[in-house]
């Protein structure tokens, strides 16, 4: 008599659910990098918006003979347009726009570009930017509102 011999054509209940523990570990150690990852891309671009207004803000100032450029209706129009050297906006104006696109960049914490009046930066209100008029610092608002 002859015996057949099977084959065996598929996996054991053992080895899918080792496959299934190895997915599960590789799954928990991947997803916690994607879910930071977007935190990083906006304090990276926080940090390089910030890093713009303030070389932004002390090419005006140099420009101006010392002025810095005030705040109008929360923003830094001085800062988006054109200006004659006395800090006066002038569409023919020989100094600026310091900041291109007619907007200061947007605080990507907030998703704000408002400014608002501040002497050390410390009062968040979840605007976008706070300046000091008199010294031209200017701190990320980067608490949410």
């Amino acid at each position: 008599m002859k015996m057949f011999r099977r084959t065996r054509t598929g996996f054991t209940l053992i080895e899918v659910l080792i496959v299934v523990v190895i997915m599960a570990i590789l799954a928990a150690t991947i997803i916690p990098q994607f879910s930071t990852s977007t935190e990083d891309a906006k304090a990276s671009q926080l940090e390089f918006n910030l890093h713009t207004l303030q070389s932004q803000i002390q090419l005006y100032q140099i420009q101006h003979s010392g002025s810095y450029p005030t705040i109008q209706s929360s923003d830094l129009p001085q800062m988006t347009s054109r200006t004659q050297a006395n800090g006066t906006i002038d569409a023919a104006g020989p100094l600026g726009p310091y900041i291109a696109g007619g907007e200061l960049p947007l605080n990507p914490l907030t998703n704000s570009r408002t400014v608002s009046a501040s002497t050390d930066g410390s009062t968040k209100t979840g605007g976008g930017w706070q300046y000091n008029v008199a010294t031209g610092e200017i701190w990320a608002d980067d608490v949410a509102p």
